[in-house]
């Protein structure tokens, strides 16, 4: 398996700043089981399987996990835009590479699989990047699951986003579903999807709030590559608390979210970036953020 944390590119004479914590890039990276382009501090994660509606495979499971963990320490990708090759975003786990071999598996291996599988969701909610998903056509199973766990979702009106797990005789708490879901579209309507597996489509999306907005099929990428550049040019630091704070304020009470906000706001005044905004306001300009 691909581990991106000593697949970035190296070399000699580096500038002692950037191991600095840990830091690497990750704009050189070449990835064995997607693509992966980084330009202007955005990164575009493309599954490239579109014969078959980009099915993942245990490799791409594993490499995306271990890239989102990367990400961690990535000084060079400020947001990622996900989406599919062709038009759609992604069927789900590959029927012939990964459903087949797991009928055969006994209950240790199969759990070792679910794990690793909850553990991209994991790494996608703990890298402080943004995460834009781009959504056409089909958008089932474990693709679903990528979607709903990235940070804003751009559809389109053909889309069909089906959590279809109990119509393979499996339960709908996969990969964190019956947590996050319904945060996103409410109680009823995710019991609903999880319960049925039905195809919730791109304008009921919409109007549920799974979508953020709905583009045209031939701007869906451009749209979100366009917002994740948007985010990409603000306080990058900041958002990366703000991303911190939406995931782990789910488990405080009240007054734990109040405190631990306050903390991470005097945190973001310490930063250049808010200097700079004061500074540009002063002077009626539009602030140029550095993210520190």
């Amino acid at each position: 398996m691909s581990n991106p944390q000593h697949a970035a590119p190296s070399a000699q004479g580096v500038d002692p700043a950037l191991m600095a914590g840990n830091r690497r890039p990750l704009a050189g990276y070449v990835a064995q089981h997607f693509l992966w382009q980084v330009q202007d501090g955005v990164a575009t994660l493309t599954l490239n399987r579109p014969e078959r509606k980009n099915p993942l495979t245990f490799d791409s499971y594993a490499e995306m996990r271990d890239l989102f963990h990367a990400l961690k320490w990535a000084d060079d990708v400020n947001v990622v835009v996900l989406h599919g090759a062709g038009d759609n975003f992604c069927s789900g786990g590959d029927v012939h590479e990964i459903i087949g071999p797991l009928v055969a598996l006994k209950a240790p291996e199969l759990l070792m699989f679910t794990r690793m599988t909850g553990e991209l969701v994991r790494t996608m909610r703990a890298c402080p990047q943004p995460i834009v998903a781009a959504v056409d056509g089909v958008c089932a199973g474990a693709g679903a699951i990528m979607a709903m766990a990235s940070d804003m979702r751009l559809g389109t009106a053909r889309s069909k986003t089906a959590f279809l797990f109990n119509r393979v005789g499996l339960a709908g708490c996969d990969m964190g579903a019956c947590a996050i879901l319904p945060r996103l579209i409410g109680q009823g309507r995710a019991s609903e999807l999880l319960y049925t597996g039905r195809s919730l489509g791109g304008e009921e999306g919409e109007r549920w709030g799974f979508f953020n907005r709905l583009c045209e099929p031939a701007a869906l990428l451009s749209d979100a590559q366009s917002l994740a550049r948007s985010l990409a040019e603000g306080p990058t630091f900041a958002n990366g608390i703000t991303k911190t704070m939406l995931h782990q304020e789910w488990a405080m009470t009240l007054e734990q979210a109040i405190e631990s906000e306050a903390q991470a706001q005097a945190l973001c005044m310490l930063t250049q970036d808010f200097s700079r905004a004061y500074h540009a306001f002063v002077a009626k300009q539009k602030p140029r953020f550095e993210g520190n």
